[in-house]
């Protein structure tokens, strides 16, 4: 089969681009911005990507494969319906990928996809050799995804726009529900009915949710450990195997991830993993810590303010800093009436400082490298973040710009 995916630069599709072609499937895709790492990984092991003009779709085309982010005007889509090839959505492209195998699924606000690749991590070291498709890239994988051959699969279940009830998992992990996409009742909602009719085991993080021992630093990376660690042993794995296997956890990129000394990059983009990250990095650095973040959305931005207004001035400290870029903007028809300086406007003046651009964030920090003990970049969406990130930490190496 020939399968065309529409926005393949994502995490998200490339991840399942991945899966597709180590199953046997031939894929191409199309995105905005061609070049990033994600594109030229999928390049290397064959997968063609175009524009996003069309241009990628012909004849032989048997499936087009989109998420809920593309727009209906989305040329990909028009040459899709003018030559009669189906269009399926990535979650049920997804769950057929998987559905060979006993899929244990991640669900959750936050915490996803370090609970999806410590279970991973867990599984591999206890000898079953899952399938595991991710959220987020992770060291010693194919991007975001492990090729093994075992009965399991596991795979990150993005709750965002609600189809993850395109899946029949026989596993499941709940890390948490709090108000991200929609309301917390809606999505206590959602995840109940989710895994009312699970064949195999449940660990639900709302519930109850204790702590393991793992290589990585902070609470929730210890609550993250603990789910982990009680679905493996349900599933059959030797407990202090299991425990063994989260201190050799190499994490995952993008979570709280060192990129130089004193210097980190994070997804971090709703208010609960914000403050996770921020007073993870506060307790390491007492002296006081700088944070680069980018709104990842308009709409996400709306529905948060507040929440993110009263979490950032409850938890920069007197010490610390906060640059905010620009609301990122993927384009298209967005409602554009909020922005980044709105938010500004509701911390403390002294907490917070506007930049335009990853350039000026860089210059910002250049000229105040001795005055915090470590820098962070975060947000979702942004695949320069990374990049700045690098260049914070080489400035800080050397000492100057």
């Amino acid at each position: 089969m020939k399968r065309h995916l529409i926005g393949i630069g994502g995490v998200g599709m490339s991840a399942l681009a991945t899966a597709m072609v180590r199953l046997g499937d031939e894929v191409t895709g199309a995105d905005r911005t061609l070049g990033t790492p994600n594109i030229r990984f999928l390049e290397s092991i064959g997968v063609k990507c175009h524009p996003d003009d069309g241009s990628g779709i012909d004849e032989a085309t048997d499936e087009v494969v989109v998420s809920t982010a593309i727009e209906a005007t989305n040329p990909g889509l028009a040459r899709a319906k003018a030559l009669g090839i189906p269009v399926t959505h990535r979650a049920k492209a997804l769950a057929r990928t998987l559905s060979d195998r006993k899929l244990i699924a991640v669900v959750g606000t936050c915490g996803k996809s370090t609970v999806t690749a410590m279970l991973g991590h867990i599984l591999a070291e206890c000898g079953l050799d899952p399938f595991c498709v991710n959220g987020a890239n992770v060291p010693g994988w194919e991007g975001a995804v492990r090729f093994g051959r075992g009965e399991y699969a596991v795979a990150e279940v993005d709750e965002s726009d609600k189809s993850l009830v395109a899946f029949s998992p026989y596993a499941a992990i709940v890390t948490n529900a709090s108000a991200d996409h929609y309301s917390k009742e809606e999505m206590d909602a959602v995840f109940d009915a989710f895994v009312k009719n699970l064949p195999g085991p449940l660990v639900d993080g709302r519930l109850h949710c204790g702590e393991a021992d793992v290589s990585l630093p902070g609470r929730h990376n210890r609550a993250n450990a603990w789910l982990a660690l009680k679905m493996s042993v349900a599933l059959g794995c030797d407990e202090s195997r299991a425990r063994a296997a989260l201190m050799s956890f190499a994490g995952v990129e993008r979570r709280l991830q060192p990129v130089g000394e004193g210097v980190y990059d994070d997804y971090a983009h709703n208010p609960e993993k914000l403050k996770a990250m921020w007073t993870t990095l506060a307790e390491a650095h007492p002296g006081g810590i700088c944070v680069v973040w980018r709104p990842h959305g308009y709409a996400p931005l709306r529905k948060m303010m507040q929440p993110l207004a009263e979490m950032f001035s409850e938890t920069v400290r007197d010490c610390d800093k906060l640059l905010l870029l620009p609301v990122y903007d993927a384009g298209g028809t967005a409602d554009r009436t909020v922005d980044s300086a709105e938010l500004a406007a509701k911390l403390p003046p002294a907490s917070v400082t506007l930049v335009r651009d990853h350039d000026d964030a860089f210059e910002w920090i250049a000229a105040h490298l001795d005055a915090y003990e470590a820098f962070a970049t975060c947000g979702a969406r942004d695949t320069m973040l990374p990049s700045l990130a690098r260049r914070i930490a080489k400035a800080k190496t050397k000492g100057r710009v």
